[in-house]
C-alpha cells in the first residue's frame, strides 16, 4: 500500500505542477481562435482561458479516413463502470474477482482472420496498440484516476500528454491494479504503460502515429472452492458469520509457490501517410478541424512479443487438474510477431464537397509469426489482400464494401466479406443500418496444437465458416435503438470435457477440443430509454435463441436496468444518483481449465438459477473532477446469499468501491 500511495502523490504533484505551464510558443497556424484571444501587444500575456475543448485526441481508427479529432470527455456518464467485467453492454461470465478469467456471456463472434493464439481469458485488461489515444494539447494535459484505494479493488491510471510544439505531441500513461479477491489466491495485479506522439508536417500533409505498448498481468488461480464447504449449487452460507477467507480452495500455495497465469504483452507500433493531391478542409482554424485528402499513402509497422506462463508448485489434493503427480508446472507459450502494411487510399468527391464522396483503399499486410511453446516451435507468415469501397450519396446514405483476403502463408484461404448501408431517414424517424457479412476462419492455435503438462494433443480442423444478417434501428429522439442478428455458422470450434460415461477419473477435468455442425443463433438486442423530468430509466434486454445452447453456453434472456436521479447540487455539482438491476435467464454454465486459461463444456451441465443482482451508485462531476460510490450486489443480505456464472467459483460478495479522476489542462 505503501508503494502505491506514492505512485498516486508522485503523479499527482507531477501533474498539478505541469499543469500550471502554457505554451507561449503556439503560432499562427495552430489556431485562429487561439491568435483572437491574445493581446495586442506581443510582450503581453496570453490571456486565452482554457478549457476541454482545447484538449482533443485522434485514434489509428480515425487517422485511417482523415485527420480528425475529438475532445476529451469530461463528463461522469457510467464513470461508475471502472471494471470491464461487469460493462452492462458487454456482460462477461467470470471467476468472481477483478481480474480473473472472463468470457463474454453474450454471443460476440470473433471476426479477426488469420493466425490467432487462442488465449482471451485476460484479454480485456490489455492495453492494444490499436486502442491508443494521440492527443492535441495547446496546454499540457494531464489525469490522474484512481479507485478502490482503501478497498480490495484498487486501480490506479495516470496520463500525460504535451505538444513539444504545434506539430508534435508526446504523451503516456500508466497503470497499476492490484486487487485481494473474495477468496483466498483470487488476488490480481498488473503494470501497464504506454508511450505515444503524433507529428504532422506544417503542410499537413505527413502525419506519423508511434507508440509503445507494454502489459505485464498476474492473475493468481485458487483451483475453486472446495464443494464441501459451500452447500447447494446456488445457496452460500451466511458470509456474515463466515470470513470467505476461511473457505478452504483446491490451490493454496502463498508468495513464490502462488498459482498464477502470467500475460506478458509488449509491442511497438509506428505509421506514416502522406496525402498527395487536392487537400479538402472542414471547420478551418477551428479545434475540430479536419483534414480530408484526395490521395494517400501509408504504411503501418509493428512488432508484438507476447508470452503466456502458468506456475504453481504443490501438489493437488482437492482435484483441481486431471489426474497427475507434477508437481512443479511451467507451461509457456510465447508468440513474436512482425507485420507490415502497405496502404493506398483514393476519394473522389467536388470540390469542397463532402455529401457526395466515393472513397477506394487497397492495402497489402504481411506478418511474420515465431511461434513456442513448452516442447517446440514454427515459424509462420500469412500475406494479406484487403480493399475499402464507399459511397456516399449524401449525407443520408452511406455504403461500404469490405474485403480482407489471405492469399499466401499458413492461414490461405482465410476471408472476411462484409457490407454495410447506413440510411438516415430524418431527425424524428430515425436512422437504420442494414449489413451481412460472410467468414472463413481458421482455427485458433489452441484447438490445433497443445504441449502442457495436463493437456496434450495435435490435432487438424476444418476452417469455421460463419454467415450472418443484421439490422439496426436507431431514433434518439425517443431513446430508442434495436438490433438483430442472424448468425449461421458451420465447423464451430469450442472445447468440451472428453466423453466419460463410466465417470472414470482418470478422465475427470481433461478437456479436449471439439468441432460442431452446422448451427443458428438469432439474437435481438433492444435499448430504450425513459425520462420523467429529472428521473430517468434506461433499458436493455438482449435475447438469443439458438439450436446449439449445450455448445454455446449463453443464456436465452439478458436484461440490465438503470433507474436514476440526474440534478445540479447548488449549481456547483452535476450528479447522478441510482440503482442498477441485471439478471439472466439459466444457461449451461461452463468450467474453467486453469492450466490452459480455457471455458469448456463439461459432462455435469449444470445450469444454475440465476436472480436479480442490484447496485446502488452516485456520480458526481464538480469542475474537472469526476467521482463516483456504488455499493455493488447490495441485495444479498436479502436474497440471494450468492450465485455463479461459472461452475464451482461463487461470485463477488456485496461491496463498496469508490473512484475519482481529476483533468489537468490550463
Amino acid at each position: 500500500m505503501n508503494k502505491y500511495l506514492k505512485q498516486l502523490l508522485f503523479f499527482f504533484v507531477f501533474s498539478l505542477v505541469g499543469s500550471s505551464s502554457v505554451f507561449a510558443q503556439v503560432d499562427d497556424e495552430f489556431s485562429s481562435a487561439l491568435d483572437s484571444a491574445r493581446a495586442k501587444e506581443d510582450n503581453k500575456k496570453d490571456s486565452v482561458v482554457f478549457t476541454a475543448k482545447y484538449v482533443r485526441y485522434t485514434t489509428l481508427a480515425m487517422m485511417k479516413q482523415a485527420t480528425r479529432t475529438v475532445q476529451i470527455d469530461t463528463t461522469h456518464v457510467n464513470f461508475q463502470y471502472y471494471n470491464k467485467q461487469n460493462l452492462p453492454w458487454n456482460p462477461t461470465i467470470n471467476l468472481g474477482a477483478y481480474g480473473t478469467a472472463s468470457r463474454d456471456l453474450l454471443f460476440n463472434p470473433n471476426k479477426t482472420i488469420g493466425f490467432q493464439a487462442g488465449f482471451h481469458a485476460l484479454e480485456r485488461y490489455l492495453i492494444h496498440p490499436d486502442s491508443v489515444q494521440y492527443f492535441r494539447a495547446r496546454a499540457r494535459y494531464s489525469e490522474l484516476y484512481t479507485v478502490g484505494f482503501f478497498f480490495d479493488d484498487q486501480v490506479f491510471r495516470a496520463r500525460l500528454a504535451q505538444n513539444i510544439n504545434p506539430q508534435w505531441n508526446i504523451g503516456a500513461e500508466y497503470h497499476a491494479t492490484n486487487t485481494d479477491g473474495y477468496y483466498l489466491n483470487q488476488d490480481y495485479n498488473d503494470r501497464k504503460a504506454a508511450v505515444f506522439t503524433w507529428y504532422e508536417s506544417k503542410n499537413r500533409r505527413y502525419n506519423l502515429l508511434l507508440n509503445s505498448t507494454f502489459n505485464n498481468l498476474s492473475s493468481a488461480e485458487n483451483g475453486s472452492v472446495v464443494d464441501d464447504d459451500i452447500y447447494g449449487q446456488d445457496v452460500f452460507k451466511d458470509t456474515a458469520s463466515t470470513p470467505n477467507f476461511g473457505y478452504r480452495t483446491r490451490l493454496s500455495g502463498t508468495n513464490a509457490n502462488r498459482p498464477y497465469n502470467k500475460w506478458r504483452d509488449n509491442g511497438l507500433f509506428i505509421r506514416q501517410s502522406y496525402f498527395i493531391g487536392r487537400l479538402d478542409t472542414i471547420n478551418r482554424g477551428m479545434p475540430e478541424m479536419e483534414i480530408h485528402p484526395t490521395n494517400a499513402v501509408a504504411h503501418n509497422s509493428s512488432i508484438r512479443q507476447r508470452k503466456f506462463i502458468f506456475f504453481k508448485n504443490e501438489p493437488d489434493p482437492y482435484g483441481a487438474f486431471p489426474v497427475g503427480d507434477a508437481n512443479l508446472v511451467e507451461d509457456t507459450t510465447s508468440i513474436t510477431t512482425i507485420s507490415n502494411e502497405f496502404t493506398y487510399s483514393f476519394y473522389l468527391r467536388g470540390k469542397g464537397v463532402f455529401k457526395n464522396e466515393a472513397k477506394l483503399d487497397v492495402a497489402f499486410q504481411n506478418d511474420l509469426i515465431w511461434f513456442a511453446d513448452s516442447v517446440s516451435s514454427d515459424f509462420y507468415q500469412n500475406s494479406m489482400l484487403k480493399g475499402r469501397l464507399g459511397y456516399k450519396f449524401s449525407d443520408r446514405v452511406d455504403i461500404q464494401a469490405n474485403v480482407d483476403q489471405i492469399v499466401v502463408g499458413r492461414n490461405a484461404g482465410d476471408f472476411l466479406y462484409e457490407a454495410n448501408a447506413d440510411i438516415a431517414l430524418s431527425e424524428s424517424v430515425g436512422k437504420i443500418r442494414i449489413g451481412a457479412y460472410s467468414q472463413n476462419k481458421s482455427p485458433e492455435m489452441v484447438f490445433e496444437r497443445m504441449n502442457y503438462t495436463y493437456h496434450q494433443w495435435n490435432m487438424s480442423w476444418d476452417k469455421t465458416k460463419t454467415q450472418n444478417l443484421n439490422f439496426t434501428y436507431q431514433n434518439r429522439k425517443i431513446g430508442f435503438s434495436g438490433r438483430v442478428d442472424y448468425f449461421l455458422m458451420d465447423k464451430f470450434l469450442y472445447f468440451k470435457e472428453v466423453d466419460n460415461p463410466d465417470n472414470d477419473e482418470l478422465l475427470l477435468k481433461q478437456i479436449t477440443p471439439a468441432q460442431s455442425g452446422s448451427l443458428n443463433l438469432l439474437k435481438v438486442s433492444v435499448q430504450q430509454n425513459f425520462r420523467f423530468g429529472r428521473f430517468h430509466l434506461d433499458n436493455q434486454v438482449v435475447y438469443q435463441k439458438t439450436d446449439a445452447a449445450s455448445i454455446l453456453a449463453i443464456p436465452e434472456v439478458y436484461t440490465w436496468h438503470s433507474f436514476y436521479y440526474a440534478n445540479k447540487l447548488y449549481n456547483v455539482m452535476d450528479f447522478r444518483l441510482g440503482m442498477d438491476v441485471r439478471f439472466n435467464t439459466p444457461f449451461r454454465t461452463p468450467s474453467y481449465a486453469i492450466n490452459v486459461g480455457q471455458f469448456y463444456n463439461d459432462n455435469v451441465g449444470i445450469e444454475y438459477s440465476t436472480y436479480p443482482i442490484g447496485d446502488l451508485w452516485f456520480t458526481g462531476n464538480i469542475d474537472r473532477v469526476n467521482l463516483f460510490l456504488s455499493y455493488n450486489f447490495f441485495n444479498q443480505f436479502a436474497y440471494p446469499k450468492g450465485y455463479y456464472t461459472v461452475r464451482r467459483y461463487p461470485m463477488n460478495d456485496a461491496n463498496f468501491r469508490f473512484g475519482v479522476s481529476w483533468k489537468f489542462y490550463d
